[in-house]
């Protein structure tokens, strides 16, 4: 090892997952949206004029944070915008995660979180899921640096009530507490009116999977005036232009098509919920997702090999190598059409694998 390698900062970085360029595949894998932005959006950028591109772009991306906090009856200093989700808790855990206690989240979830942890160099601890894979409310109540957790929780699909999160919140009002509510839209109730009560509450969301714009790069999130100061103070002090001027535009129009997108969430929750009974005929076991993905094992198969099967017919789906949740397979919900051939196949196949 050279000398110069010695000071390098080292993590085990977070792996996405695959984005296959077979137009063939179903896929099934990353929890996109199976449906086409709506018809505002794609109307907006037929219409895009990139004559202001010489220019750079709104430092406060002003345009999408008044729309979007028009759309959930907030004031703009209440929203904080970025590149992505990702992009918004990485920020968030730089930002608020500054103890030199543990900061406390599910040992399994979203498998970023001790990623930043270890980058940022914050302590932590994995708080163990209860058997049935819920989180345990009552074992955020101890002595800690900041909480996060996703809900709907990612991966297994299981919602915590709002009356468990706010005692969570009672009980910390002295760190951050970030709910992360990427899924929120696919059947969970938001936290969001607790953003008024509580000021240490920080909700994100994003445009990638129910508003079907992951590959644009939009993350926001909402708080008490104060917590979004601190944000926009790191992130002023990282980068000022981290949004483009098409992504701040477009972004916003997206938030004006809503009978569509209900009912887009509308189909995905019906077609999540016929696979799941589908699924369970044929001997899997499910969460209750209420997320645009369904979290089963079969009865018999372990999930590695399902996995590997299902990749070699040109079905993608999500396998963790991971204690207790080993023989799950992650399955995003895409189209009725393509449920419906990932069931056929594993009707006919069930039985060889």
């Amino acid at each position: 090892m050279g000398g110069w390698e010695r000071n390098i900062r080292r993590v085990v970085p977070y792996t996405p997952g695959e984005q296959p360029q077979d137009p063939g595949i179903i896929k099934l894998n990353t929890n996109e949206n199976p449906y086409p932005p709506s018809p505002t959006f794609m109307h907006a950028v037929r219409e895009w004029d990139g004559k202001g591109l010489r220019l750079y772009p709104d430092p406060s991306a002003g345009v999408l944070v008044d729309a979007i906090a028009a759309y959930h009856g907030l004031q703009p200093g209440q929203v904080f915008v970025g590149v992505g989700s990702d992009d918004v808790l990485a920020m968030s855990f730089l930002t608020f995660f500054n103890s030199s206690k543990p900061i406390l989240f599910p040992d399994i979830t979203y498998s970023f979180y001790d990623v930043w942890a270890e980058l940022f160099r914050i302590p932590y601890e994995r708080l163990k899921l209860a058997e049935d894979l819920s989180i345990v409310p009552s074992d955020y109540l101890r002595e800690n640096g900041g909480i996060i957790f996703p809900n709907p929780n990612a991966p297994t699909g299981i919602v915590m009530g709002s009356d468990a999160i706010e005692s969570i919140l009672e009980h910390n009002r002295d760190v951050v507490v970030i709910v992360d509510e990427a899924y929120v839209d696919f059947g969970a109730s938001s936290v969001l009116p607790l953003i008024e009560k509580y000021e240490n509450l920080l909700v994100v969301r994003t445009f990638s999977k129910s508003r079907s714009l992951a590959g644009l790069r939009i993350g926001y999130a909402m708080g008490s005036a104060v917590l979004i100061k601190y944000l926009n103070d790191v992130k002023f002090s990282f980068n000022s232009y981290t949004m483009d001027q098409p992504t701040v535009c477009l972004g916003a129009k997206a938030m004006e098509d809503e009978e569509y997108f209900q009912q887009t969430l509308r189909k995905i929750i019906d077609t999540r919920e016929w696979a799941k009974k589908e699924l369970c005929a044929l001997g899997f076991q499910c969460t209750d997702s209420r997320a645009n993905f369904i979290f089963a094992k079969h009865r018999s198969c372990p999930g590695e090999r399902l996995y590997d099967v299902l990749r070699r017919a040109g079905i993608y789906v999500r396998h963790f190598d991971q204690d207790r949740i080993r023989d799950h397979l992650r399955i995003s919900v895409g189209t009725q059409e393509e449920m419906g051939i990932l069931v056929r196949f594993l009707k006919d196949h069930l039985s060889s694998i």
